[in-house]
């Protein structure tokens, strides 16, 4: 037992890289582009590693790549191992300034594009050795990409299960109902407003998390409202309410970052609607806990002066 653990010690941390990208990838060509390497080194390496382990991780054919079952379990215990190396990396670095080196920020597109931007030179002035990577994707993969350690940090709104990833509230974002200008006003606000356009609601489409939010504004109002139409992003939602075909809810937020200035909806508060609850989230222990919760505080009050 001694020898083959001693054999083990042999593979490097370059091959769990090396492994974990083909895993994700399954793609030669494309796990080389990522680990910057040549085609026939990462594929060297891969076969080193079996070697060494001396079981095959991977089915190739001419046409595709597949992870073996036992494959299938060492790429995640190698991706733990990729990213725990990473962590220790960025702890010896945070010794020596934690407030500097590159910051990946994930953000769901519904909050990003409204708050990064002006927020940004607010975090820039707190952290000027920072430099920010934004990235825009679904709650899910977001969650997904800081597990796997492909992003730093990630903005989301909740209700969402976090599991047990480290959350910091930021602040609540309630809604506006946005309508053609040529419909009648609305003769109140909140449920009332709403209650006038019955039937004509327009949501995100599924997989965007704030199609759910904007049902539970409301959730015995709109629980069974028509799903036959659906967008990919609010500025498609509120092109649409322009030309007259329904109205829509628009976050506070992205009202107050301008995003139907320029367009000629009626926007109507909804101050009795549930909000949807803005958070930053990170890895539990992670090495950079001290720029995490500076980037939330900025965030936070940030949004308080708007």
């Amino acid at each position: 037992m001694q020898k083959i653990i001693e054999d083990l010690y042999m593979f490097t941390l370059r091959q769990m890289r090396f492994l974990v990208a083909l895993a994700d990838q399954l793609n030669f060509s494309q796990a080389a582009d990522i680990c910057f390497v040549t085609q026939p080194t990462l594929s060297s390496g891969i076969k080193e590693l079996e070697a060494i382990l001396g079981v095959q991780l991977f089915e190739r054919t001419k046409r595709s790549v597949m992870l073996t079952p036992v494959g299938t379990e060492i790429a995640e215990r190698a991706r733990r191992l990729v990213l725990d190396a990473e962590e220790i990396a960025v702890m010896a670095a945070s010794h020596r300034n934690p407030f500097q080196g590159d910051l990946r920020l994930g953000a769901i597109p519904t909050i990003g594009p409204y708050l990064i931007p002006h927020a940004l030179p607010a975090i820039r002035k707190a952290m000027p050795a920072i430099k920010l990577f934004l990235r825009e994707e679904m709650t899910e993969p977001l969650i997904d990409g800081l597990l796997v350690g492909r992003l730093d940090v990630i903005l989301i709104a909740l209700p969402f299960d976090t599991g047990k990833l480290h959350v910091s509230p930021l602040f609540e974002d309630g809604y506006h109902l946005a309508s053609p200008p040529d419909w009648p006003a609305p003769a109140g606000t909140g449920a009332r407003a709403l209650e006038q356009a019955r039937g004509q609601l327009m949501l995100l489409e599924k997989g965007h998390c704030l199609q759910r939010h904007a049902l539970a504004a409301y959730p015995d109002q709109l629980s069974k409202e028509q799903d036959d139409f659906a967008a990919t992003s609010l500025n498609t939602l509120i092109a649409m309410v322009s030309e007259g075909l329904g109205v829509t809810l628009l976050p506070d937020l992205a009202v107050s970052a301008g995003a139907a200035r320029d367009s000629s909806v009626r926007l109507t508060p909804l101050p009795d609607a549930c909000p949807r609850h803005v958070v930053l989230a990170w890895r539990p222990g992670s090495a950079r806990t001290a720029v995490f919760e500076k980037l939330a505080d900025i965030l936070r009050s940030h949004r308080q002066m708007d």
